[in-house]
């Protein structure tokens, strides 16, 4: 885990993120109450950041609070966020973190929903990417059952289940636990899962129980550009182990081929021509936006 940037933006000011403080009476704290956004920024340009907005927008909504900010007012505190940050980040490749919660109040009450200032954060953090051996190599994951909470559209802060799953990879020394409900496939502990069958791109059918990831998004928009054919539909376990290629996306990986699930080769046992031709593309297509407005 790469180590934050100092700078931090918590409730209107901009101050060192070691002295950053909020209630423990916060509803986030107590209840994990909140929702979040992860964010990649390239060259100091964020990524996709219209759709982050509209997102996050979409999971105030579903949790019954109205988004705190306007998007120009989202605009300048991570445009002034990133700007604090620069002289500490050379690379210039970072990702935002950023998170409302309901607010603090003077007690622990589960409903009523008071009506409470929100409480607004953000934090800035080196985006380390997979480097060329590890993109080369691939990556191993385990699977597990799907245990989380029946909302997994909604971007909360209440992770506990997906953290607990992440440590089963983590103990098996894979990188991420792919998660099957009812016999099929849902998504990563903290990632969408594509599926080739084929030689089409699938990705499971967003529903309450899958998260509508952005860089599921850029993963599929790239895939369309290669001529590579996109559908969203129900993934069997079956079809998941018999996949000629596996991958999977997220803000801090982008894109990066499975080459082994549960101790066994996908496919080849190698990153696969589809991944090779989307992860090129998502490259090029960060090189098309740099220096344009977001």
């Amino acid at each position: 885990m790469a180590t934050p940037l100092p700078q931090c933006y918590l409730n209107g000011e901009y101050l060192a993120l070691r002295d950053a403080r909020v209630s423990p009476l916060d509803r986030a704290f107590l209840f994990g109450d909140a929702v979040y956004e992860v964010m990649p920024v390239y060259d100091r340009r964020p990524f996709r950041f219209a759709a982050h907005c509209e997102r996050l927008a979409r999971s105030l909504r579903e949790l019954g609070m109205e988004d705190p900010h306007t998007r120009e007012q989202w605009h300048e505190i991570i445009a002034r966020l990133i700007e604090a940050n620069a002289p500490h980040n050379p690379a210039d490749n970072l990702y935002v973190y950023w998170q409302v919660t309901r607010g603090a109040e003077y007690g622990r009450n589960h409903a009523p929903l008071p009506k409470i200032d929100r409480t607004v954060f953000a934090f800035c953090s080196p985006l380390v990417l997979p480097d060329r051996a590890a993109l080369e190599r691939g990556v191993s994951c385990v699977t597990a059952v799907d245990n989380r909470w029946g909302r997994c559209d909604i971007k909360s802060t209440a992770l506990l289940a997906n953290i607990l799953l992440r440590e089963q990879a983590a103990q098996a020394g894979a990188s991420e636990t792919i998660l099957l409900r009812d016999g099929n496939l849902t998504e990563g502990s903290a990632s969408a899962v594509h599926v080739v069958l084929n030689g089409e791109l699938v990705t499971p059918v967003l529903s309450a129980q899958v998260l509508p990831s952005l860089t599921r998004g850029a993963v599929e928009k790239m895939a369309l550009r290669a001529g590579i054919t996109v559908r969203a539909a129900q993934v069997s376990e079956a079809q998941l182990r018999s996949a000629s290629e596996v991958m999977l996306s997220a803000a801090t990986r982008e894109v990066i081929a499975v080459t082994s699930l549960d101790g066994r080769p996908v496919g080849s046992g190698q990153p696969g021509a589809l991944w090779r031709a989307i992860h090129a593309g998502l490259q090029q297509y960060k090189g098309e936006l740099a220096g344009r407005p977001w």
